[in-house]
């Protein structure tokens, strides 16, 4: 098209922008159903040798019989379209559990077991959410202002932090592993999507520890990317009240946080936040208190420079460690780029306008031990559809992702290796092969066969 004027021009480019919006940020679509289809396994899982499921089924000993879950959502009618909570902001943090179920009814739990972890599975294998528990509410997240825009709610449901925290130390006396692990999802999801997410992540961690589901009040519609924006950034304050709930009254050794395109936004404000109240102390204090171990930011939408402000305020001193994965090839965040006119947190640096200032590239080397830059570009699968889905589609970022979580391996020690021209680490063609050289290393008495190593 040839534009006449300059006015033409910009609704031509609108226009342009729409219809690239409309095809382009699907980043975290999801069909607004109550079920997922399992994500590929690990492939440091291949073949076989290593089996992180436990032979008999999980949900046995669980106490709660499914996955716990968190979220600020407005809950559902009987009228409302949505599956048991509206895709609007609540006044409140509700906590509770979802029951799962991992395959089809008829499959045995060895069944199960087996298939799920087949590289090429001649059968869906569909993760299902049923009925759905809610406790009650964080009592400390009651806000002091309510908008005019926000319904009245019905009289709230009691106080359940002393239940939630109990039924997290139940499952975390039933297991080898103390930690509780959770997950926050991105934009343009309904709530079953993160519990669906959750779901396969613990079992591809064996049921280690406690997983917890945390459904901020993303919209399932394209156009809602600003008042998303918005949500995870102003709604910050309901997920470090949690974090600070799950220190003070749990048992849990560490807390594993896995944050997730728009959801970074929500997980960073969060730790900045716990930064600034703790700023009197040192960081070996904070981190004594709040037992926030590995953070993981997947996809991560946040300009460059807001991150970089976020690590003046001592981001890094409430986290043991800090890994941000970033890719060449993410084409959401390209878009995001395009819409805000800065450079996300999760695009790799590259040519054209995008180099790495030398002050970014020193603090990433003074930074080494806190905080690792990993680039997915390489990795088997990471830039497959628009490129920004890569920790569920990637074998070698989902290995990268759980090894992590499961052994707090360093990235050298998982098989990683420095790029020469950039302070990041990427994969290299034997990735696989290394990580599991450590792995076997790491358990020098395990004999192989179908079983979990030791710890």
């Amino acid at each position: 098209m040839r534009c006449s004027n300059a006015v033409d021009c910009q609704r031509f480019l609108r226009g342009s922008l729409l219809v690239l919006l409309l095809q382009l940020v699907v980043a975290c679509a999801q069909k607004p159903v109550g079920q997922l289809e399992l994500m590929p396994p690990p492939d440091v899982y291949g073949d076989g040798l290593f089996n992180p499921l436990p032979k008999s089924n999980p949900f046995l000993d669980i106490p709660y019989d499914g996955i716990l879950y968190a979220t600020d959502r407005q809950p559902a009618g009987p009228d409302d379209e949505e599956l048991f909570y509206r895709n609007e902001r609540g006044q409140v943090l509700r906590v509770g559990y979802a029951e799962i179920q991992m395959g089809e009814g008829d499959l045995t739990w060895e069944q199960a077991r087996q298939v799920s972890l087949l590289k090429a599975r001649t059968a869906e294998f569909p993760v299902k959410i049923g009925k759905v528990t809610e406790w009650g509410i964080v009592g400390e997240t009651i806000p002091y202002w309510v908008d005019a825009g926000l319904p009245e709610e019905a009289p709230l449901p009691p106080d359940a932090v002393d239940q939630f925290a109990q039924a997290i130390n139940d499952q975390l006396a039933n297991s080898d592993s103390k930690d509780i692990y959770l997950y926050t999802h991105g934009y343009l999801v309904t709530f079953v999507n993160p519990l669906l997410v959750s779901a396969e992540l613990w079992h591809f961690l064996g049921y280690r520890g406690a997983f917890i589901a945390y459904a901020w009040p993303s919209t399932p519609h394209r156009l809602a990317y600003i008042k998303d924006s918005d949500t995870a950034v102003g709604y910050a304050r309901n997920l470090r009240l949690l974090l600070e709930v799950l220190a003070e009254k749990t048992n849990a050794e560490e807390i594993h946080i896995i944050g997730y395109s728009n959801g970074t936004r929500l997980v960073v404000q969060a730790l900045e936040q716990l930064a600034l109240i703790n700023q009197h102390r040192t960081e070996e204090e904070i981190q004594e208190t709040l037992r926030i171990g590995n953070v993981i930011l997947l996809g991560s939408d946040i300009d460059r420079a807001a991150f970089g402000n976020s690590l003046a305020d001592g981001l890094l001193k409430v986290c043991r460690h800090l890994s941000v994965y970033v890719s060449a090839e993410d084409k959401a965040l390209g878009i995001s780029r395009f819409l805000t006119n800065k450079r996300r947190l999760g695009e790799l640096w590259t040519g054209d306008g995008n180099e790495i200032h030398p002050q970014a590239r020193q603090a990433l080397e003074n930074l080494r031990g806190q905080m690792s830059f990993i680039n997915v570009t390489e990795a088997e699968g990471a830039t497959d559809g628009n490129g920004h889905h890569y920790f569920r589609q990637s074998p070698w970022a989902s290995s990268d992702i759980l090894m992590t979580l499961y052994y707090g391996l360093e990235p050298e020690q998982r098989g990683l290796v420095r790029q020469t021209d950039l302070p990041v680490y990427t994969f290299p063609p034997d990735y696989i092969s290394r990580l599991w050289g450590n792995i076997q290393r790491l358990n020098p008495d395990w004999a192989e066969g179908d079983q979990a190593p030791s710890e």
